[in-house]
């Protein structure tokens, strides 16, 4: 397995919201986790926001006695969304922050993905598919078909989320278990990209680079030379670079 990271400000922020976990080893009993999360709020709570609640996750599931990859997500996400919920409540500046978090761990050619917001987890190859579901206004309205999904990236209210940690007492997150395979990569990242690149765009970045770390940079570049109105925040995975892991 082979993985890059990178986080950048953007070209219109002052300050970097998001925040990224990506650990290659065991966390737990999960055999990698990798954590995207864009925080929001005022100009201190979403870095807040964001920040603890990747750490909250990777303290969870490195304690938990939990054993399988759904368990544990859904509970990290839950005991994440309490802290948030109730650090809000008790610090008055830090008063209608939140957060979106997309997580993954891969197991062999199993990948076990939890998403909660609107960033996103996409499997590249010859094509790519988006495999986590925005929870969007705008996807609520294209769902029930009162938009068409070409009017998604002008529409006004694009970036109004309706699901996201902190948001609310209890929470519910989206779980994916996707089968892999050979030559797949796999692409999580925050708004600040995919508001600024068009998907067909982001999927012929990727093939045409040479590893991951080409990958990732050339994506935060495309988004910065296209405006980067949002801090962007891109982590590629390349599960089969080595020996794929049997568990």
């Amino acid at each position: 397995m082979k993985t890059f990271s990178i986080s950048d400000v953007g070209k219109k922020r002052s300050m970097n919201q998001d925040y990224m976990y990506s650990m290659e080893k065991p966390v737990g009993a999960l055999p990698n986790l990798f954590i995207v999360a864009d925080g929001m709020g005022g100009h201190n709570a979403g870095d807040y926001a964001s920040r603890h609640t990747v750490e909250m996750i990777e303290q969870f599931v490195k304690e938990t006695t939990l054993t399988e990859p759904v368990a544990i997500m859904k509970a990290a996400i839950e005991r994440a969304n309490e802290r948030i919920v109730r650090d809000a409540k008790e610090h008055g500046e830090l008063e209608g922050m939140g957060t979106t978090v997309v997580m993954a761990s891969i197991c062999g050619k199993r990948m076990t993905v939890a998403n909660v917001g609107d960033s996103r987890l996409y499997v590249v190859n010859e094509k790519m598919k988006q495999i986590t579901t925005d929870h969007s206004l705008v996807e609520e309205m294209v769902r029930m078909g009162r938009i068409d999904k070409l009017e998604v990236k002008d529409h006004p209210k694009k970036n109004v989320i309706t699901r996201a940690v902190g948001a609310a007492p209890e929470i519910e997150a989206d779980i994916f278990e996707v089968e892999l395979t050979e030559g797949d990569m796999v692409l999580m990242c925050t708004d600040g990209l995919t508001n600024m690149v068009e998907d067909l765009d982001i999927c012929n970045i990727m093939r045409r680079q040479r590893d991951v770390a080409e990958a990732a940079e050339r994506l935060v570049e495309a988004a910065n030379a296209n405006g980067g109105k949002d801090n962007i925040t891109v982590l590629v995975i390349e599960p089969f670079s080595n020996e794929v892991k049997v568990c």
